[in-house]
């Protein structure tokens, strides 16, 4: 699959993955009435049910990362080369940060904002990290490639619920939602202890996954893929192939 094509992938995918993160958040914030419950449930039905879509659309072209905790997972592993990973990651910044700002344009908000909302201190970072570790976990240890999309979507919808930070778990989505002053945004003042959170839990999730699953090398991302991964995305060697 050519790096053009897979950047399509991650580009797309990161973009209607933070549209639908803000998206529905302002949307839900509106209806609510201002019941942060039903709110929260609402973003995270929506945020569920398109990470499912997107994994299973774009897994088989780019293996469905959206998210520079994967694509870094997938670096370490051998799976991914780093120029290819240095490309996935700037595009699904940009990506992201377009999502949030399509997501501003469909509700008739400016369109650049700069988030007021307070998300900081030990317990978010904490759990920062149990919702990156969770999901690399996932995408690592899954034994059928066609569990990926259910399972990363699920796990990320559990935490949404059981985390203290409300499971961003993806760098590229923290940097988006700073840019969004809505029910979805953290302040860019605490963008830096969520991210750094959130690549500790990865790592820990690697090295636990060494330990938890038989592992090889897996083939570099360059070849054609079959399956799906996604928005975090990566996969054990000895499972079946996806991108």
């Amino acid at each position: 699959m050519s790096l053009t094509r897979r950047l399509a992938a991650e580009g797309i995918g990161s973009l209607f993955l933070a549209a639908t993160v803000v998206g529905s958040g302002v949307m839900a914030e509106r209806l609510a009435g201002g019941n942060s419950a039903i709110a929260l449930l609402a973003n995270t039905l929506a945020t569920v049910a398109v990470l499912a879509v997107l994994i299973a659309l774009l897994g088989p072209v780019s293996r469905a990362h959206f998210n520079p905790a994967v694509s870094l997972v997938e670096a370490l592993r051998g799976s991914l080369s780093w120029r290819d990973t240095v490309a996935y990651v700037l595009v699904q910044v940009l990506g992201c940060c377009l999502g949030a700002i399509l997501a501003h344009a469909m509700f008739d908000l400016p369109w650049l904002q700069s988030s007021a909302h307070v998300r900081t201190g030990p317990g978010q970072w904490l759990g920062e990290a149990v919702a990156a570790f969770g999901l690399i976990l996932v995408v690592l240890g899954h034994r059928r490639s066609q569990d990926a999309a259910w399972m990363v979507a699920a796990w990320i919808g559990a935490a949404y619920w059981f985390t203290a930070s409300t499971s961003f778990a993806n760098p590229a989505i923290t940097i988006a939602r700073s840019l969004s002053d809505t029910f979805a945004g953290i302040r860019p003042v605490d963008v830096p202890g969520f991210i750094i959170a959130q690549l500790g839990g990865a790592l820990l999730a690697l090295l636990a996954a060494r330990l938890l699953f038989r592992t090889q090398r897996a083939p570099a991302v360059e070849g054609p893929t079959t399956a799906s991964t996604v928005a975090a995305p990566g996969r054990l060697e000895s499972r079946a192939d996806h991108g």
